[in-house]
């Protein structure tokens, strides 16, 4: 830091410098281009060790390198987000005062890694080191996913077991229960505040998706006894509307707090991919989404009680009975508040029993329906999940070099508010044909944009974190663009250096 105080003192590089005598680099007015916008993301599954870890008899050392390895991955792959999973049945793979630490971390509900680190702050340190964001995945109601160990004496399940509902094998906390709904907003909450997220997201799982008997649905669980007594207190909703006003209350509290914690964090919801069969009128099969796990997504998105939307839209582009792109078309005419629409797309599905003989090229193919459908703000899209580019399914890897041929940036949520960030200070320092770049720190900024301009081509670099206060480019190029971007997607002006 000394050093870098001196050269900024001895170059004093910021915008609007005068023409300096005594440095490689000089600030000129020249304008880059504007850093393409996308957001590239993959959901990481620590539910029954999907993605990982991939085992809960790994050593924590043996787990950190198995998530350094995934962000490797993410990052070579051309990713700029991960959605790591944190809760998957009322539990925490994180330091909690609150829930337990998770079965599917060390094979024992409620003890942690044994030396004591915390998984959910090293994978952000991790990611971000890599210009990754990483949002944090709760699932809100789910309480018991596994029979295959005994729930810590701390687990809701023993704590409030009155609130539990059987679900098949599994616990389901009621959504009427202003409890179960209040903890699961309170542990969102308590991450936010405690932990550098840059994003807080929940998935589908609301009310138990129902059950088929002889084509005829039926609900998982008997909650009857609560809405007796809500009838009982005078209640005029039937059962159906009941349910879904709790889901829709839990909604809108959940980003209310959300907002009061930490304004600048994403929060997102990846709802079941279609609303309701008959909505777009080509979609004519599918899950009623809204009458059978009493999900109106549609109304939290017109109400805008979200910052992204990630429908899980999991099926071809063909054919047309629940067709991607009819889907992500009708989505995108919902979004009358132009929140950010960014589509899941089932890459897992890739060459697997699930889909057989699904290519790679379908994944690439909805990447660019993704972006036709995209509000002004920029495109985007979540693969399910990150297992399909590690076993690089159908040679997907190589696919995606070609979409994601340039870097990108989140799309900004400028509803959030926030101004354009300070412009970048740097000092910039060439040795042995590299260039140094050496910055003075920033208190309004949450990355560092860099563009390099070689010839008449720009190229955009991954971001990196605001607060990393240097930058090593291997070859000094003939030009070189830094710009802060804020935590809601605002960029500054420009500080560009052009070579002597």
């Amino acid at each position: 830091m000394n050093r870098l105080l001196s050269c900024l003192l001895a170059l004093s590089i910021l915008p609007g410098a005068a023409t300096l005598s005594h440095a490689e680099y000089v600030p000129v007015t020249v304008k880059p281009p504007e850093p393409l916008r996308e957001f590239r993301a993959a959901w990481i599954a620590t539910v029954h060790n999907i993605d990982w870890p991939s085992t809960y008899t790994l050593t924590p050392s043996q787990q950190r390198a198995e998530m350094v390895s995934l962000l490797d991955l993410a990052a070579a792959s051309g990713l700029n987000a991960v959605v790591l999973q944190v809760r998957t049945e009322c539990d925490a793979l994180y330091k909690s005062s609150i829930e337990p630490w998770s079965f599917f971390l060390t094979g024992k509900m409620g003890t942690g890694p044994s030396d004591g680190y915390d998984p959910l702050e090293f994978a952000v340190q991790e990611a971000h080191r890599r210009g990754i964001e990483l949002h944090a995945w709760f699932n809100p109601f789910r309480a018991s996913a596994t029979e295959r160990s005994s729930k810590s004496s701390s687990h809701i399940t023993r704590t409030n077991s009155s609130l539990m509902l059987s679900s098949g094998s599994m616990k389901w906390g009621d959504p009427s229960s202003d409890f179960v709904r209040n903890r699961a907003i309170s542990v969102m909450v308590d991450v936010a505040k405690r932990y550098d997220v840059d994003g807080v997201h929940i998935d589908d799982y609301f009310y138990p998706y129902p059950k088929t008997v002889n084509g005829k649905t039926y609900d998982q669980f008997d909650d009857s006894s609560a809405y007796r007594s809500y009838k009982s207190k005078g209640g005029k909703l039937d059962i159906r509307d009941w349910r879904r006003s709790h889901i829709n209350s839990f909604v809108a509290s959940m980003y209310s707090s959300i907002k009061k914690t930490k304004p600048a964090v994403d929060v997102g919801i990846s709802p079941f991919g279609i609303w309701r069969p008959g909505y777009p009128s080509t979609v004519k099969a599918g899950l009623d989404a809204y009458d059978h796990i009493f999900a109106d997504s549609r109304l939290w998105l017109q109400k805008g009680w979200l910052d992204y939307f990630s429908p899980q839209l999991y099926w071809r582009i063909n054919p047309a009975d629940q067709s991607f792109t009819a889907l992500n078309e009708w989505w995108a005419q919902q979004n009358t508040m132009g929140r950010n629409l960014w589509p899941g797309i089932a890459s897992s599905r890739i060459m697997s029993s699930e889909d057989r003989g699904r290519p790679a090229s379908e994944t690439i193919d909805q990447i660019g329906v993704s972006r036709k459908y995209a509000p002004p703000a920029g495109p985007g899209h979540i693969h399910w999940s990150i297992k399909a580019l590690k076993e690089d399914r159908g040679g997907l890897r190589a696919k995606l070099k070609s979409v994601y041929s340039e870097n990108a940036i989140s799309p900004a949520s400028p509803w959030l508010g926030g101004g354009s960030p300070d412009p970048v200070y740097v000092a910039p320092i060439e040795e042995n044909g590299a260039l140094n770049l050496l910055f003075k720190a920033s208190t309004n900024a949450r990355w560092r944009v860099i563009q390099i301009k070689n010839g008449n081509n720009w190229t955009t670099m991954r971001a990196i974190p605001a607060s990393q206060d240097s930058y090593a480019i291997a070859k000094a190029p003939d030009a070189v663009s830094i710009r802060h971007l804020s935590a809601t997607g605002i960029l500054s002006v420009p500080t560009v250096l052009q070579r002597k």
